[in-house]
């Protein structure tokens, strides 16, 4: 197998699993019970799969102008989704849309008596 071929390979198994961790991501949006449980579903497996995806992207556009951009995008997707997980999970933990059974620490009743 040629090196070109081995990067292919590569490529579609990068694509292949970043694609299966955002598909269990999805279904774990639709299956968590609560606001909080579905926000790191929706967070930490689709950042993942997302930048798992661009890599094999990247890898397959090798020495395309476009390379650029997958990383920008990669890179847009880290810087942005770990404070739209922390807004989205302080106003659910204000909104009390969560389930109390569910939490083992509570961490923000400390900074809620104020």
């Amino acid at each position: 197998m040629t090196f070109s071929g081995v990067l292919d390979v590569l490529a579609a198994v990068l694509v292949l699993g970043g694609s299966m961790l955002a598909l269990t991501a999805a279904i774990g949006v639709v299956r968590f019970p609560d606001t909080l449980s579905r926000m790191h579903a929706a967070t930490k497996p689709q950042v993942l799969g997302l930048l798992l995806v661009l890599a094999g992207a990247a890898i397959r556009l090798r020495g395309n102008a476009d390379v650029g951009m997958v990383i920008l995008a990669g890179l847009f997707t880290v810087i942005t989704a770990p404070v739209v997980a922390n807004r989205v999970g302080q106003l659910a933990y204000r909104e009390q849309s969560f389930r109390d059974d569910l939490l083992t620490r509570d961490e923000m009743a400390e900074y809620d008596e104020s």
